[in-house]
């Protein structure tokens, strides 16, 4: 039997926790070791069988850190779910414009088609890298001045929040994989059809009211979408 403390967890997955921990807490980064063997039998009080244990579990994922990936798990806007991964997020604006020829968001957000609609086409990155490509579509008459907003520096559900009084609620979300084409492949500096998770998210207030539809195209080695379900 392996051994354990005395919450009853075994040595080699307090092991495991305890790295684990330190990679979220930005501790250990992309390219760093994780400690030898004898080291974590050290620091652990623990055999070097155990040790060995515990790393060999966690082979899977290597023995050198791997970039954080980005969960979506919760209605989050882009900068608290990377903010949840210890990250800051940046955004350039690659194109913000009110239009009245984009027929399906205008209909992803019970609109005529031939409604004015913010298109806000968003870059979204880390520490210089990209990671997503984001294009937000609202009602121009409903929020009015919204592209004169800090849109490329702050949230943009804050901004809805604070600025508009937006009490957002929940979303409903197509998800399926696509592959990069030539202009997103440039955009993510990915190679041409890399594989990309693609999101079309619409998001409602919490009255039940449409006010945002998403069309996301995320790295599939940097986003992961994680569901809960019930029986």
């Amino acid at each position: 039997m392996p051994p354990k403390n005395r919450n009853g967890l075994p040595a080699y997955q307090r092991i495991q926790g305890a790295i684990r921990k330190r990679i979220d807490a930005g501790h250990l980064r992309p390219g760093d070791a994780v400690a030898s063997e004898r080291d974590l039998a050290k620091i652990h009080q623990v055999s070097l069988m155990t040790a060995r244990h515990a790393l060999a579990s966690l082979e899977r994922e290597g023995t050198f850190v791997a970039a954080p990936k980005i969960h979506f798990n919760k209605l989050m806007s882009y900068t608290e779910q990377m903010s949840s991964r210890s990250l800051t997020a940046g955004s350039r604006v690659l194109f913000a414009k009110v239009l009245d020829n984009e027929n399906e968001a205008a209909a992803r957000l019970s609109l005529p088609p031939t409604t004015q609609v913010i298109k806000l086409e968003r870059l979204r990155h880390a520490a210089g890298e990209p990671f997503a490509l984001e294009t937000c579509y609202l009602n121009a008459a409903e929020f009015p001045g919204l592209l004169d907003a800090p849109i490329g520096r702050e949230s943009l559900f804050g901004i809805l929040e604070r600025n508009y009084k937006i009490e957002l609620g929940y979303a409903d979300e197509e998800v399926d994989a696509t592959a990069a084409d030539p202009r997103i492949a440039e955009i993510l500096a990915i190679p041409r059809r890399d594989p990309l998770l693609r999101i079309r998210q619409v998001i409602y207030s919490t009255k039940g009211r449409a006010i945002m539809y998403v069309l996301g195209f995320y790295r599939s080695d940097r986003h992961n979408l994680v569901i809960r379900r019930f029986r």
